[in-house]
């Protein structure tokens, strides 16, 4: 058995700690852009877009993240269709991050009050204009903090990405845990390392959310 040293095990994972923050980015960023679209589509008003998107949301936030990793790599193959970890952790987690934040969004739209919408639209300003220029301006200042505390669960998310052979931090801790036979020092460093990862997140999204409330009440 190899000589692994407690500096040579917790180097390994955090060399493989970049691609959990790597997949986190992605699933983050573009799982944002994406749910600013179902968002747009869904208090459009337009009742086949909203049934449609009603849908997507309901899918991606009722089955196991677990699962949806299983249906875009063992799935998309059963159609000839050939993904790596890689890709396929980046769809799973993209689009279920988008549910959830598109769903959180939304909240925050529905919480402007209707005048706002009603004065917009005395001055003729199309449905595009009216989220870009009124709507959006004043929910975005609600939805940060939600979506910044979104964001450690993304994060976390990630570890079920192991499960199809992505080497992040849960993946990179099995074998090394495999290789050292020293469970308790290895997931400790793994949970160490996490913890490292979601608690500034976590931290943030409370001070972010206690401003909004004292804004609030003034």
């Amino acid at each position: 058995m190899a000589d692994f040293s407690i500096w040579v095990i917790f180097s390994n994972l955090l060399w493989a700690t970049r691609w959990t923050v790597l997949l986190s980015l992605i699933a983050f960023v573009c799982g944002g852009m994406v749910g600013l679209f179902i968002l747009f589509l869904r208090v459009s008003r337009v009742s086949v877009l909203e049934i449609i998107t009603k849908i997507f949301i309901e899918f991606f936030q009722g089955t196991p993240l677990l699962m949806q990793l299983f249906l875009f790599f063992f799935g998309l193959a059963l159609f000839g269709i050939q993904v790596s970890p890689w890709l396929a952790a980046g769809l799973a987690l993209t689009l279920w991050t988008a549910a959830f934040l598109a769903e959180i969004w939304r909240g925050c739209v529905e919480a402007i009050p209707k005048g706002q919408w009603e004065a917009s639209s005395s001055l003729a300003m199309s449905f595009i204009e009216q989220m870009r220029y009124v709507i959006l301006p004043q929910a975005a200042k609600i939805a940060i903090a939600p979506t910044v505390g979104f964001s450690v669960q993304v994060v976390k998310g990630t570890a079920l990405a192991s499960i199809i052979g992505f080497v992040e931090l849960t993946k990179a801790g099995t074998m090394l845990n495999n290789a050292t036979f020293r469970p308790f020092l290895v997931y400790s460093m793994v949970a160490l390392i996490y913890f490292c990862l979601c608690f500034p997140l976590s931290w943030f999204a409370k001070r972010l959310e206690g401003k909004s409330d004292v804004a609030a009440a003034r």
